[in-house]
């Protein structure tokens, strides 16, 4: 390697070393997410879909870190998380059950449709649906950085919706 192409090297490797401390401090503050915004208004109002999105907006609010696309899809992605462990176990309940249902109908001699399996279809369909519509969501923005935030958003709204609707079947049943 010749002198110059190796100060090049070096050059570049050192420009890179800078712009990722330069872009870090802004992704380096960390956003400050709590669930009890979102919580405190499910214990007011179990099914209230005015319950979403209310500590992720919090989050924003809370540090500089959450007024940035990084910090803003943090914020949405933390509360995603938060929703989307209500819906598993709102679908679990709801699972059990439907199991349940079923088994009491064979052992019992009555005639019932299934239950289980459209269930698993209705969710797995869901699924595809969601990962779909977010996916549409996000292409909006081609490139740029709102489709972080867009994408989190999308799977952050259509989760809650979801974990409210299998929590309502779970508790009407």
């Amino acid at each position: 390697m010749s002198r110059g192409a190796g100060r090049l090297c070096v050059g570049l490797a050192l420009a890179l070393l800078v712009a990722s401390v330069v872009a870090r401090p802004a992704q380096a503050q960390e956003v400050v997410f709590s669930p009890q915004a979102t919580q405190a208004c499910l214990a007011a109002t179990p099914t209230d879909s005015a319950c979403i999105s209310q500590s992720a907006e919090q989050c924003m609010q809370a540090t500089p870190a959450g007024q940035t696309t990084y910090g803003m899809t943090e914020c949405l992605w933390a509360e995603y998380k938060f929703w989307d462990a209500r819906l598993n176990a709102a679908y679990q309940q709801l699972l059990r059950q439907q199991e349940t249902a079923e088994s009491d109908a064979k052992t019992y001699g009555y005639s019932e449709l299934p239950r289980v399996a459209p269930l698993r279809d209705m969710q797995r369909a869901w699924i595809a649906f969601r990962d779909a519509k977010c996916d549409f969501e996000r292409a909006q923005w081609g490139s740029g950085t709102g489709g972080g935030p867009a994408m989190a958003g999308c799977l952050l709204q259509t989760t809650a919706e979801q974990a409210l609707y299998l929590a309502m079947m779970a508790q009407d049943y």
